[in-house]
């Protein structure tokens, strides 16, 4: 078997060097030169070694490969089986991030615990001691019978142990905190999860052990690490919601073998995350009286529609800039939408504060909730509230076009199921036969539907 070679790669050229620099010698890169490993002994693979996937080479046309529906299995999750797609695949690695403390170890050890009752799971912890986990077991009420712990960072020694023990579902806490022998730098550098990941994505493949990795993140929210980890992986998700908040968010951004961007709401209790199933109930947690500047909008995520109140302050502003501040929208097109909104409807708010706030920590970037926003801010400018019973949704193009948006139907059929009585919608979004109880006001510019909101 060949032997592996310690040299140093540049990230930005890929240019390999013998030994390490402060500056790369191709492309001049300053600090880029990381360690890695390559095989020496001439460009003829060792015999007997296998590719990324575990398999030898093969060379196939499509029609002669099997296309049988991948086999799933449930985490005893509703909520997290949704964001994996409807199941957890064999040989899968899920990729898990999220900020200190937001429950990431906590929905991992409840879904092997639960799991663990089965099949053979198996918990690897780097952060914490066996005692730390049971601890934590007990506090949470969880069964303690079945699932094994081990404590460990070096990967060798954890694919040994994984080989004999054989576990159908396996989690690593966190991928940061482990390293491989055949490197000499500190665990959590870019070589060191590069690499550790690539052995346990290998071993996933070849053996069909499901893999949850945890992840830390920096401070702007973004995976710590090489960026080519979420590359490796099958599955990434991350954990939203504030510290002090109840309700976690579990967003998947990439998923092969699911819809990307669906959305799991949890609920965070002394016993642990509980499972939300219904949250348009949870985000619609209105005050009992009218206000200006609220509405609720229907927003799409993933594969369900989710109903969430948007809420608008419009002030008077003692700056020569007035500020324009949101808090789960795009603040760039909320600049764009006033723009409009000036030019196609004559509102100006060239002298106001504009803030806005999507109710429940929840993210909405897609343009269906143009219209609500613009209905939010023109009800707080004008200190008229919008019936409680309204719904609004829609895209507004700069010419003051209103645009349909997908899944209209199921966004009206999920206000009608909760008792909306009317519904501000394109006219490309307006059934042929409305929902029993609601009334549909369908506009196809913005001056139609401001009309429609204060008639």
């Amino acid at each position: 078997m060949a032997k592996a070679k310690r040299m140093y790669g540049c990230t930005e050229c890929g240019s390999t060097f013998p030994k390490w620099a402060g500056q790369c010698g191709e492309c001049g890169a300053w600090n880029t030169l990381t360690e890695t490993m390559v095989e020496s002994g001439g460009a003829a693979a060792p015999s007997g070694r296998t590719g990324w996937t575990g398999q030898q080479a093969q060379i196939k046309t499509l029609a002669e490969v099997s296309v049988e529906e991948i086999p799933r299995f449930s985490t005893a999750s509703s909520e997290l089986d949704r964001v994996l797609g409807g199941g957890l695949v064999d040989g899968s690695v899920v990729l898990i991030g999220g900020d200190p403390g937001i429950g990431k170890s906590t929905i991992l050890l409840q879904t092997l615990c639960n799991l663990a009752k089965s099949m053979p799971a198996l918990y690897v912890t780097g952060e914490e001691s066996q005692q730390q986990v049971a601890m934590r077991a007990r506090r949470l009420g969880l069964p303690q019978d079945q699932l094994r712990v081990m404590t460990e960072t070096c990967i060798e020694t954890i694919i040994a142990t994984a080989r004999v023990e054989k576990p159908k579902v396996m989690v690593i806490d966190s991928i940061q905190t482990i390293f491989t022998e055949q490197l000499q730098s500190a665990p959590g550098g870019v070589s060191q999860v590069r690499e550790s990941a690539a052995l346990l994505v290998r071993y996933a493949k070849q053996s069909g052990t499901a893999i949850f990795l945890v992840g830390h993140v920096t401070k702007e929210g973004a995976l710590a690490g090489p960026r080519v980890l979420e590359h490796m992986v099958d599955t990434v998700l991350y954990f939203e919601g504030e510290s002090d908040g109840r309700l976690r968010l579990l967003r998947a951004v990439k998923n092969r073998f699911g819809a990307v961007n669906e959305l799991g709401v949890f609920g965070m209790t002394d016993k642990g995350l509980k499972e939300v199933s219904n949250p348009s109930a949870i985000f619609l947690t209105r005050a009992q009286e009218e206000v200006p500047g609220s509405v609720v909008m229907a927003t799409w995520e993933g594969t369900r529609p989710m109903l969430v109140e948007v809420q608008a302050l419009v002030d008077d502003s003692h700056l020569a800039n007035p500020r324009r501040v949101t808090l789960g929208l795009d603040q760039n097109r909320l600049a764009m939408l006033l723009a409009v909104l000036h030019r196609h409807g004559g509102i100006p708010t060239h002298d106001q504060d504009v803030f806005l706030n999507v109710v429940g920590g929840v993210k909405v970037l897609e343009t269906a909730s143009d219209l609500a926003l613009m209905a939010a801010v023109m009800s707080s400018l004008r200190n008229r509230p919008l019936p409680h019973d309204l719904l609004v949704f829609g895209e507004v193009g700069l010419s003051g076009e209103v645009r349909p948006v997908p899944s209209g139907q199921e966004r009206l059929k999920e206000a009608a199921k909760h008792g909306f009585k009317r519904a501000i919608v394109p006219k490309g979004n307006a059934p042929k036969e409305s929902p029993p109880g609601l009334q549909i006001i369908a506009v196809t510019r913005l001056e139609q539907a401001l009309d429609a909101l204060f008639e």
